[in-house]
């Protein structure tokens, strides 16, 4: 709804809104610092794909046991993260 300074975006189970907070007087923009995940299924492609394309990222893809991540900002500085998880999790105790 550009006419309204924002637009959603569903996906089944989660909601994405995007807004311009100026032309919604609701303050300033500030980048997120809270990495969104986007889900691919190869980290190590993805992010040479993104690395062809000039996108700088933080660090070596991380792997956590469960998953691999590999760590950039948008144009904007809003954090996002590749997300691959590769084993269940098992909960400790």
């Amino acid at each position: 709804m550009p006419e309204r300074n924002f637009a959603e975006f569903e996906n089944g189970t989660v909601t994405f809104n995007l807004l311009n907070p100026e032309r919604m007087s609701i303050g300033a923009f500030t980048p997120n610092p809270n990495f969104l995940a986007l889900h691919v299924n190869d980290v190590a492609a993805a992010r040479a794909t993104l690395e062809e394309r000039g996108v700088a990222f933080h660090g070596d893809i991380f792997d956590t046991g469960v998953c691999h991540m590999a760590f950039f900002a948008d144009p904007d500085g809003n954090a996002l993260m590749l997300h691959h998880g590769y084993a269940p999790r098992v909960p400790e105790g």
